[in-house]
Parts: structure tokens; C-alpha cells; sequence
């Protein structure tokens, strides 16, 4: 059993990765190696297609969530960080179910919850007036003091709790490289007997960003072909997904959910300010950008971004490798802003250029985690 702790310990960390490294996996020169293919997992694949093209929104955009086959809206609606749709800020459980409604109206079909959320059950009643197969549900579990015997009752609970018959994406929550062992070796296998049962459809694992800069638990994940998705976090500030994680997911068809893209750091002026000055001082970052004042004011112009938010959910939907990018909100009146952005072209090639110049050595600025509600 892995210790349970959570707090990084370098030498750890360092010999978790070594046997990596020394079978040349997933360094510049060498090709991925086949990944070993689990026993339990018994050499299938289960993807069902979902709705028509004809039922979807026309504003909307959708795609394929890699060997899933399922078909996503590209924009999907997070149920957790600060705002957990609403209740975050005080809202009423019917308010909250009426901003999940009025997403499914601007088609969204893609919604993210969690045990740790606590907004399973408002996302269950929100779609309880929809026909199942319109909509595609992602929940997860943390994996401490998890056990195979426990993992399958955490399912049956969120079954109750989304008032549902199926769950379309279970992931295993904010795995650290020290709990991956237990996430693989034990949880893993159970919930693949949860899929034999019809209870879950495919598999997905979601780091720990805020703890794991380098992102070794994906790297590590990417070894055993068992995970169907893949939730990271990448932001204009924390691109390290970009060579270690997203070229690997590609390659494989692993589904890729991108969280962290705003966070407090490009939503909130003085954070910005505050990080980049510290960057700054640390001479991380130019310190002609702190005394601009506004560090990201070179993304807004004729052609380019509208505010720095619409910048970061640009930056990360047109990432290769990218397929839905998580937002959350709050209030319906953000809900149109935030997915419109995400639906916006490409930010100019010179704009990403300089964006991955600026900041693409950065590891983990602006991973900050939700506040406690």
C-alpha cells in the first residue's frame, strides 16, 4: 500500500521516474513504448457513439473525446472549483440546477462533477428531464483510503446521486505519484468490473496539479493502456502538458479534459500583477513585463483577445491534443461569455508564440486550489 501522504518529497518523486528514464520513456529522442496492457482489462474497447450531429446546438462546436468515440461539446461545464456552479457562492440547490439547465440549452452535453464537489446531486436533478444519451457525465473519487470493496460503493453512490443508470467517464480524483500504484493496482481493476456491470463506461484519471508540476503521474499513467481519459491541467502560465502529457494522448486516442486554464490568476487583475512581479523578482520572467502594470496587455488588440480570460480559454481549446476545455461559473450571464471564448479562433500565431517565449519554462504558476467554501 502507498503512503497516503501527499506532501512532495523529491527523492520520491526522482526515483518514481527513474526506471522511466532509464527505458527511454517518454524523453525527446526516443518513440512512446507499447503500453503493457493490463490482464483484468481484457483487450477491448467499448465505444458508442452518442447523439446525432442534428441534434446539436448550431453555436455549439463538438468533437470526438479520443477512443471513447463519444461525441463532446468542446466547451464543458466544471462543477467543482470556487464557483461549484453556484453553490460556492451561496446559491440555492434550484438555482444551481437551473444554470446546469441553461448550459444543456447553449449545448453543452459535457458535465464535469465530483464526490469532493458535492454537486453531484444538483447535476443529477438538472438532467433528469433530458433523454440520457443526450448528455455525457464525468465523475470522480478521490483514491486515499480507497479500497476495491469501497471504489464499488463510491459508484453506486454516485449512480444514486446523479439519478442515472450509468456514468459515461469515471475518473480516479487528483492522483498523486505516490497513490498511482493503488489507483492501478487495485481501484482500477474494480472499476473495470463496474464497466463489465454496465455501471460506468470508460475509465479516466485527473491529476493533482497544484502538487505535481511536472505532471509524473500522467507521465506514468501513459505506461499502462488502461485509461480512456485524461484531465490536466494547462494554462498560458503552465504549459508543460505540451511535451510531456498532450503529444502522448494524442498518439493514443486518450480523451483529454483541460483544467486550471483560468483559475484566480487570469480572472482576478491584482493576482496577475502580484504573480508576475514575483516572477519578476525570482527573474523567472522579464521585469520590463511587472512594470508594464497590466502583464498580458499585449494579447489585447485588433484581432487578438478581449480581455485576458478570453485569451486563456483560447490559448488552451486550440492546443493540440486539446478536446474539451472545463469552465465553471457562478452566473448564467458568464456562462455565454466563457463559452463563447472557448468557440473563438485560434489567439494569433505571434500572440502564442510570445505566450510560449514569456512563460513556456514556468512550472505550476496560477495552480492554485479552490477555497473552502
Amino acid at each position: 500500500m502507498l503512503n497516503s501522504e501527499l506532501g512532495p518529497e523529491p527523492a520520491i518523486i526522482i526515483s518514481f521516474l527513474k526506471p522511466l528514464s532509464e527505458k527511454g520513456f517518454l524523453n525527446e529522442k526516443s518513440e512512446l513504448p507499447v503500453p503493457r496492457r493490463p490482464d483484468w482489462l481484457l483487450s477491448r474497447r467499448r465505444g458508442v457513439s452518442d447523439s446525432k450531429d442534428s441534434d446539436y446546438n448550431l453555436h455549439m462546436e463538438y468533437t470526438t473525446l479520443g477512443r471513447t468515440e463519444l461525441r463532446v461539446s468542446v466547451a464543458g461545464l466544471g462543477c467543482g472549483g470556487n464557483s461549484k456552479i453556484g453553490q460556492g457562492a451561496g446559491q440555492s440547490f434550484d438555482d444551481s440546477v437551473r444554470l446546469v439547465r441553461r448550459a444543456l440549452d447553449l449545448g453543452v452535453n459535457f458535465l464535469d462533477t465530483a464526490q469532493a464537489y458535492g454537486t453531484e446531486t444538483i447535476v443529477g436533478e438538472a438532467i433528469k428531464i433530458m433523454p440520457r444519451d443526450q448528455v455525457v457525465l464525468s465523475t470522480k473519487h478521490a483514491v486515499a483510503g480507497m479500497s476495491a470493496e469501497k471504489i464499488s460503493k463510491v459508484v453506486d453512490s454516485a449512480l444514486k446521486k446523479l439519478q442515472t443508470d450509468y456514468i459515461d467517464i469515471f475518473h480516479l480524483h487528483g492522483v498523486h505519484p505516490k497513490q498511482y500504484r493503488l489507483a492501478f493496482e487495485e481501484l482500477a481493476p474494480e472499476l473495470d468490473r463496474a464497466r463489465d456491470a454496465g455501471k460506468i463506461r470508460f475509465l479516466g484519471i485527473t491529476e493533482t496539479s497544484p502538487n505535481d508540476h511536472e505532471q509524473t503521474m500522467l507521465q506514468r499513467a501513459l505506461r499502462d493502456d488502461c485509461w480512456d481519459v485524461m484531465m490536466l491541467g494547462f494554462s498560458m502560465m503552465h504549459q508543460v502538458a505540451r511535451s510531456a502529457v498532450l503529444p502522448y494522448t494524442k498518439e493514443r486516442r486518450i480523451g483529454t479534459l483541460m483544467m486550471f486554464v483560468v483559475r484566480n490568476i487570469f480572472s482576478d487583475p491584482e493576482r496577475l500583477l502580484t504573480t508576475v512581479d514575483d516572477l519578476a523578482k525570482n527573474q523567472l520572467v522579464p521585469a520590463w513585463l511587472a512594470a508594464t502594470g497590466n502583464p498580458l496587455d499585449f494579447l489585447l488588440h485588433d484581432g487578438g483577445a478581449d480581455s485576458v480570460v478570453d485569451a486563456a480559454y483560447r490559448y488552451a481549446r486550440h492546443e493540440p491534443g486539446a478536446d474539451v476545455v472545463l469552465f465553471g461559473t457562478s452566473q448564467e450571464s458568464h456562462l455565454e461569455k466563457n463559452i463563447s471564448s472557448i468557440l473563438k479562433p485560434p489567439l494569433p500565431p505571434s500572440d502564442c508564440a510570445k505566450l510560449a517565449d514569456l512563460f513556456g519554462h514556468l512550472r505550476g504558476v496560477g495552480l492554485d486550489l479552490p477555497s473552502a467554501a
